[in-house]
This record gives structure tokens, sequence and C-alpha cells, in this order.
């Protein structure tokens, strides 16, 4: 009877385990008895079946990579069990370059997006999935128009020459952009930002940023994705100019301040014109479509995707186009115990059309400079008030834009992994690239108005044929051991060859048949004479570099690795061709000490620091020899002809070696209130020295004044970075029908030249025309900085004028209304010894907050970022009488005590121009970049249409920025290292509104 009773308490509990997200079956989940050793594990399908279990018992449900639920048992003999994705969890293993590591146990300073953050964000560009999300990296696009790439900077700029990170897509160096890879094939991008990316050596200096691409899981059914949206995009904003009656009444003040006889004799009748922006703007579409294929047996992996994009400008929509198609096959397939090998394919597929879109004379450019008495629908300007050589009708010139860019490429990479040892385990993989690029460019024959510099006196077109191949083969062997449980050893020891290599072929002529751009080809035009020209060009590179990386842990928490690596480039000669790369990083784990409370309010602490140098070669080939690239003519034979021939160009400089990036950083790492908050502060300094810079002056008796001759390259300066970062996250799942989780990071950036050798300072930066560059390296000061006048107000009376040092040098004397400017020098005179520091067009502190709930089956999530501290030039405005002004012009100096800030109008010269602080404005911003709202149609609902999933959104991108700054775009900026944060008229950033659905099978 004792027996029968106590067989009677138990019972058996059988049951489903699914996935949260996909409602999948999740196979092999552990299902366990709490407290004792019954358990089972669910089998393909996700079904379990437990016996000996009693009312009052807990069944356990654990998986890797999901978080735990643990189920009282009442009565039921059923339970069904649904997991949540542990993002932290899913976090813990990263990609750190030629293998991965726990989180916990990473030394150095790493960033981290994952595939729940780009699917939220649904970026057309994968670049901005970095975007307010990581700190220390700054993301800003180079414009709004369709397909634009972005400048990523990773701590700061740190060279005046190529600031771009490194790109490693699936283990090889990708140099087709973020952009050109599908957003919704990212499993997860990884960020090493410090010494950490010295594996990678030469390439590594700017940072490198690790893509993995999403792949099948074993066990796994087959599951079809279709992800897909469509939006309309418009402009965010438009300069705030003159209509036609105020236009008109500036003018004659203008004019009568000259002297002169006033343009405009009756603007009774003007009205508000033509509103030239209004008709340059408009609503634009864009879609996308992505459809994968995911699943996986025991042996064998796999993943196959395709997706589309369209985008249209809100420029122009029938001219300005872009349309990326891809397409991607993952197989990852264990053909031994011991041995496995995958294989990555990607094909992508671009082709835009675009217009002038951020430059003098751009569209915009002339949307915001020409009058706006002038209507639409006059194309040639003559016998209209004259707007000088350059403004035109910018519908005309949109109608008049003709081109097409066309790239394909193809890239992949396999690999072969073999434990042919135990505890070794040897890896090769070869990585290629290979694009073929074709751009026709077309320009019709057109009369803009006499004198115009756009008037095409003849048709022409040009063509283009570009061909980029590259491969890095790697192969490395890494050794594993745990010895006395308490000393965890990995050693790694590689190799990597890269080659690069390339030709390029161009061809222009005149006379295309019937002025058309469906005659647009070399064989159709019919000109003759000089402007029939051709070129071509053909390049190689390689690299060779060994490397080596041991791993250390003590006790799990003392962490060492160091790392070396060799690489020699063809980039330099042979005295300097390779060099030494080392780094070392060292973690101290706190929590795993004795004296740590587990159960306090910290969870997790680790202390970490590194320091490594890593090598820059990222300059024009063949600096180091004298190569025959100039132009001549020569006075040749008995008749002592003029022969046109070929000179040296570039002077040599057979000393040319590395830069040198000297990066150090400090870091800790804190899980506190049961692990719900993370937090990350880290403080780095970055010194680049040895920098390559070309160009550096030398004495005209070397021909560097010939053409197409030039200075030579040398090791010639140094620049210094640093700053703090901060990262804070809370996540917590409230209960199965709420989960919160928001996150917020806080970067500094001081940037300093440090030395600049061979001349005091180096230029660039255009303002207007015929003006000095505006922008400076020199040390002591940001790299790029402006460089300029410095404005005191406004002549009142003709007493402070005549008390005022003269400013004649700048152009003309000043009077009553005109800008005056300090004479920093003390010498009576203003001219351009008086010009100083402006602004530094880097942010000094960069933002990121985050935050994103689930409420049963909605779910919102919205992104933000901010740059605070820079500085932007505006120099989209004509320097020209006749032309358009912005509205600020309507508080104008009209008499004494009138105006402090703006000057007069006259066309009369003055010294109003000049490049100074009053066209210096604050760029800081604050941008809601991203809101999401989507609803997820409950299962029992989409499961009768054999739907696992159907979730359907709305999204708004780019929704509102916050700034003083009175432009398009506080992000705009050339990108150049000397001479960004010049505003030339930028495209500005559409906001787009979205619908999409996401749908499982």
């Amino acid at each position: 009877m004792l027996s029968f009773g106590i067989h009677a308490q138990t019972f058996s509990v059988s049951g489903t385990v699914s996935e949260d997200e996909t409602q999948m079956p999740l196979p092999g989940v552990n299902v366990v008895v709490k407290g004792t050793t019954n358990g089972v594990t669910t089998d393909f399908d996700g079904n379990y079946s437990i016996n000996d279990v009693s009312q009052g018992d807990v069944l356990v449900f654990s998986f890797i990579g999901y978080t735990s639920k643990e189920v009282k048992i009442t009565n039921q003999d059923a339970i069904d069990v649904i997991l949540s994705v542990d993002s932290q969890a899913l976090d813990e293993v990263l990609v750190i370059g030629y293998g991965e590591q726990k989180k916990r146990d990473i030394t150095g300073a790493v960033s981290n997006v994952g595939a729940e953050t780009i699917s939220k964000l649904e970026p057309v560009n994968a670049a901005q999935a970095l975007q307010g999300t990581t700190s220390g990296v700054n993301v800003t696009p180079t414009g709004g128009s369709p397909g634009a790439e972005s400048n990523i900077r990773i701590r700061g700029i740190s060279t005046n020459g190529q600031n771009k990170p490194l790109i490693i897509l699936d283990g090889f160096q990708y140099e087709g952009g973020l952009n050109s890879i599908n957003p919704q094939d990212i499993q997860n991008i990884t960020v090493l930002k410090d010494a950490q990316a010295a594996i990678y050596g030469t390439i590594g200096a700017n940072g490198v940023i690790l893509v993995t691409t999403k792949a099948g899981k074993k066990n796994q059914k087959a599951k079809v994705s279709y992800e897909g949206y469509t939006g309309i995009q418009e402009t965010t904003r438009k300069l705030p100019v003159l209509n036609a009656t105020e236009y008109a009444l500036i003018l004659n003040e203008s004019y009568a301040n000259a002297g002169q006889a006033l343009p405009f004799s009756n603007i009774s009748d003007l009205g508000a014109g033509t509103d030239w922006q209004d008709e340059v703007f408009q609503e634009a579409l864009v879609t996308s479509h992505n459809l994968s294929v995911v699943g996986g047996e025991e042996k064998i992996t796999y993943s196959i995707g395709a997706s589309n994009l369209k985008q249209e400008g809100i420029i122009s929509p029938e001219k300005s186009q872009f349309e990326r198609s891809t397409a991607k096959i993952t197989l990852n397939a264990d053909l031994t115990d011991k041995l496995n090998l995958q294989t990555k394919l990607f094909y992508n597929s671009t082709e835009s059309s675009t217009v002038n879109s951020f430059s003098l004379g751009s569209v915009l450019f002339n949307a915001a400079n020409i009058a706006p008495t002038i209507d639409p629908s006059v194309s040639n300007l003559d016998g209209q008030i004259n707007l000088g050589n350059e403004v035109v009708n910018p519908l005309t010139q949109l109608d008049n834009t003709y081109n097409k860019y066309i790239t394909n490429r193809l890239s992949g990479t396999v690999q072969a992994s073999l434990d042919y040892a135990r505890n070794l385990n040897l890896q090769a993989r070869i990585g290629f690239n290979t694009s073929n690029t074709k751009n026709r460019d077309f320009t019709p024959l057109f009369n803009y108005g006499t004198g115009k510099i756009y008037t095409n006196a003849n048709s022409s077109v040009t063509l283009g044929k570009i061909n980029d191949n590259d491969y890095t083969f790697d192969l490395f062997n890494t050794y594993e051991n745990t010895f006395g449980d308490d000393h965890d050893v990995t050693f790694l020891i590689g190799m990597t060859a890269y080659e690069t290599n390339g030709e390029g072929l161009y061809g222009s002529r005149t006379g295309v048949q019937a002025n058309s751009w469906k005659f647009a080809d070399l064989s159709s035009a019919n000109g003759t004479g000089e402007e029939q020209t051709n070129s071509s060009y053909a390049y190689k590179l390689r690299r060779l570099s060994y490397f080596g990386r041991i791993q250390y842990a003590f006790q799990d928490k003392y962490l060492l690795s160091a790392m070396l690596r060799r690489d020699s480039s063809t980039k330099f000669g042979p005295n300097n061709r390779v060099a030494y790369f080392p780094s070392a990083t060292a973690g101290w784990v706190i929590s795993e000490e004795n004296f740590f409370n587990e159960d306090g309010f910290l969870n997790f602490l680790k202390l970490r620091g590194s320091y490594g140098i890593l090598g820059n070669d990222q300059i024009p080939d063949f600096g180091y020899l004298a190569l025959l690239g100039g132009e001549a003519t020569y006075v040749l034979g008995q008749d002592q002809l003029l022969v046109n021939g070929r000179a040296l160009g570039q002077l040599a400089n057979p000393d040319l070696q590395w830069e040198e990036a000297k990066k150090f950083d400090v870091g800790l790492d804190a899980n506190f209130l049961n692990s719900k908050f993370e937090f990350t502060v880290d403080y780095f300094i970055n010194n680049r020295d040895n920098l390559l810079i070309s160009n550096i002056p030398v004495s005209g008796i070397y021909g560097v004044g010939a053409p197409a001759s030039g200075s030579p390259t040398i090791n010639a300066g140094s620049v210094r970075n640093s700053g703090w970062e901060f990262a804070l996250s809370y996540s917590n799942n409230f209960s199965d029908d709420f989960s919160f989780n928001t996150s917020f990071n806080i970067s500094t950036l001081e940037n300093e030249v440090t030395q600049v050798n061979g001349t005091e300072f180096i230029e660039g930066g255009n303002f207007g025309v015929g003006q000095p560059l505006i922008s400076r390296m020199e040390e002591g000061k940001p790299i790029g900085y402006f460089y300029g006048y410095q404005t005191d107000g406004i002549f009142q009376t003709q007493a402070e004028v005549d008390a005022h040092p003269s400013q004649l040098a700048l152009g003309a004397e000043a009077m009553p209304g005109d800008i005056r400017y300090k004479d920093l020098n003390g010498d009576g005179v203003i001219d351009n010894k008086d010009r100083t520091d402006l602004g530094n067009p880097i942010p000094k502190v960069t933002l990121g907050f985050n935050l994103g709930f689930n409420f049963k089956n909605f779910d919102f999530a919205t992104y933000m970022f901010s740059n605070l501290g820079n500085d932007i030039v505006r120099n989209y405005e004509r320097d020209q009488p006749n032309v358009n002004k912005m509205s600020y012009v309507l508080d104008r100096w009209t008499g004494a005590g009138t105006s402090n800030t703006v000057p007069r109008v006259t066309t009369a010269a003055t010294a109003n121009k000049v490049f100074s602080d009053f066209y210096i404005e604050d760029g800081s911003f604050a941008r809601i970049q991203t809101v999401s709202l989507g609803y997820t149609i409950p299962s029992e609902f989409t499961q009768k249409v054999s739907i696992d999933k159907f979730r359907i959104y709305g999204k708004v991108d780019n929704v509102y920025t916050f700034t003083e700054y009175s432009g398009y775009d506080p992000t705009a900026s050339t990108g150049a290292p000397i001479g960004g944060g010049i505003d030339l008229g930028f495209y500005p950033l559409p906001r787009t509104y979205m619908l999409g659905v996401n749908l499982e099978f």
C-alpha cells in the first residue's frame, strides 16, 4: 500500500518548447526538475516528455542564448513553453579578429550591435546602425542623396589622409562599403576601437568594423522570412531665403547705398514670386524587399537570401535614383568530426543616377541663389536680372543632367577548419572581391545665357569602365588548453597574404548624335579636336603579414593578451618595407575575487587596459620612386621641333616609412542590480606619429612647378586624440507581457596636432571664389580648424571707422554699416596677418540614447543621437550683387544703432565677404533618428494559415533635429580631414515615413 501511494503521487509531463521571436520549435532545450538530476532535452520538433514529477515541482527550461524559464507544476500533464532571446547571452561571445572570445574575458575596447537592433532600425545603409548606438563612433552621412555613403570615424580624426575604418566581412577585407551590404543579412557588427585591432596590423590603425552575417543553425527546420517596407521621403527643411518682394526691396536698397540706379521701379505686384526650393524638392519613394531561408541538419547548415532596395531622391526623383540588389548563400558543413568547411558568397549590384548636390554650382546652390522674381519656365536667363556667370535655373540644370553608374560586385570566402590534434585547430581561409563599374555621363548642347559657365557649345559624352580585384589568404593555427583548472591558454599564430589590382579606362567625345542621351556613346559621337580625350590606368598592391597572439587567464580573473604582427607593404621602398607592430591588453575580473560580495549591488566588475602600435600605409603607390608622371615639352631633332613628352611627376622619397598609431586605453565594465544594468567607461589616448603628408613645400629648383609634378610625400606630422567614453544600458522583463530596455552613451574627444614638419601649416578647404584656403593643420590646434578674421560688431558711425585701423587691405575701406575686424597683432592695419583660429569642425561630445519596450504584442523603439561643440562654415551664399539672400539680411544695419550683427547691403566693394566668424555657426544638434511601432498578430491566428510570425509596423526616420544651425543639415561636411565642416549646400537628409511587414513561415 505504501509503494502504491508513492507511485500515485508522481506522473509525466510533456509539451513543446518554442522560440518567442519566430514561434519555431527549439530542439536541444534542457528540461530539468529543479534541485534534482531528473531531466530531458527537447527533440528535433521541440517536444519533450519527463517522467516522475510531482505536484509542486518546478521545471527549469534552459537553452544557450535564451532566458531560462521556471514553471511550477500543479496538476497539469501538458506544459508548452516559449523562451525569449537573451540578448545579453548572445553578446557573450564576440568576434575579435581571427577568433572569438567571451565578452567577460575581452580586455580591449569593443562595442557590438546585434541583429535585434539592426532589425528595429531597418536602416537603408548599414552604417546607420552604428549611429548613436556605439560610444566613440561618429557616423555622419555624406549627404541625403540616394545611396550616399557615410563617414565613419572611430575615436576621432587621426591623419590628414585616409581615416575610414577597415571593414572585415565574415573574416575577409571588404572594400565595398557598408552601404553595399544588405542590413537584413547582418547578424552583428563588432567595432574594435583600441589595441585589440592590432591583430590587423597595417590596416587597422583607424579601427576595425567586423561584420558577421546570418547563418543557419543545426537541427533547424527551414525557416522562410520576408521583410519589406515602402516609404515616402520628404525634405526636413528649406533655407530661409527672401521672397520676391523682400528681394526687390533689399536689392533696391543695396543699389541705392552704392549710388546706383534702382533695378526695380515697381515692386507692388511682385508678391511672393517663385519659391525655387519648392520647385526643386519633391516627395520620393523608397521600397525594400528581403527574402531569406535558413535551416540546418545535424551535419550541415545553410542560409540563402536575396534583397532589392529602390530609393528615389527628393531632388528630381526621375534623375536621382539608387537601386541595390543583393544575393547571398552560406553553407557550413561538418565533413567529418574534425573537418569543417564553410563558404559564403555575396553578390551585389547597384545602379544609380545622381545630380550635382554638394558643391559650388549644385542644384541646391542655384535654388538658394537664383532670383525669386524669375519664372521657373525661363531656361535661358538672358534678359533677366544679371546673376553673374554661375547661377542658372536649377530646373533647367536638372533637365540637362544625364548619367548612370552601375557596379556589379561578387565577394566571398571559403574556409576550412581542421581539429588535427588535441587542443589544436588549423584554419585556412581565402576571401575575394571582384567588382566591375561602368559609368556614362552626357552633357547636352544648351545655352543657359550669355557668359554662363555651364553653357555648352557642343554636346559631349564620357564613358568609364573600372575593374577592381582583391584576395586575402589567411592561414592560422589555434591552440587552446586548460591546465590544472586555473590556467586557460589560447595561442594563435598565422599569416595573411593580400593583393589588390585593377585597371580603368576612360574616354570622352563631343558631337553626340541628335544631342540626345539615347545616342550618348563614343561610337556615335562625331566630334574632332582636342576635346576628344582618353586615359587609362592600372595598379597592383601587395601585403604579406605574419601575426601571433597569446591569451592567458588565471582562475578566470587575471586576463592577459599579447599580439605581434609583422607587415610588409609595396607602398614603401626596400629599406622600410617591413615593420613590426606589438600590442598588449590585460584585465582583472574583480568580481571573481573572494572579497567580492556576490549578493551585493554589483554582480560583475572588470578592470582592463591596453596599449599597442598599429600601422598605416594608405598613401598613393610608389611614392618612394621617381616616376614619369609629369608633362613636358622638349626641343628635339635637327629642326629643333617642340615635342610633347613625359617628365618626372611627384618627387621621390626613398625614406618613406609607416605611419604609426599608438593606442592606449583603460576601461571598467560593471553589471549591477541582478545584471539588469550594464555600465562601461573608457579613457583613451591615440597618438598618430610619422604622418604621411604630401605636398610639403620644397624649392622650385627641383621642378615641382611643372604640370603634373609635385612635392614628395614625407613623414611630417603627429596628431593626438584623447577622451572618455561612457555607456549605460538597462534591460528587464517585468512579466511575460512587458519588457523594457534603454541605453545611453556619451563620448568626449580632444583633438590636437602635436607636430608638423617641413612647413608651419598645411591648408585645405575652399570658401567662396578666389579667397585663401580656410582650414589648417597646425601644431597646437585641432586638425582642420578654421582660420580667418575675427569680427567685432558693425561700424555704427564714421567716427568709429576713422578711429579703427584701416581695412583697405581686405578689399575696400570700411564705411558705417560694415563689419569691423579685430587688429589682433596690433600693427594698426587689418590684413592677412590678423587671421586667427575661428572654430573646430570636430565634435567635442557625441551622445546616443535608445529606448524600447514590448507590451503584449506591441513593440516600440526609438533611437536618438547628438553631436555637440563643433562648428560649421556657411558657404552656400554666392558673392554676387543680384543673387537672392538669406532672410537674416532683413535684420541688416540701416543706420546707427539698428544692428550690430548683420552688415548693410550694398553693391559697392566692401570687405564684408572675406572669410570671418560671421560665416561660422554652431553645428551642435540632437536628432531623433528613428521612432518605430510594431504589432505582432497573435500566433493562434497566424498559425491557422501556416504563418509563424506576422508583424506589421510603422516607422519614421530622421524625425526631428534640434539645432540652431541655419543650413539644411548640421551634419554637413565634405568628410575631408582638412576642409571638413564646410557646408557647400548639403543635400538634406530626407524624413521617411515607412510601413512594413515581417513574415516568417
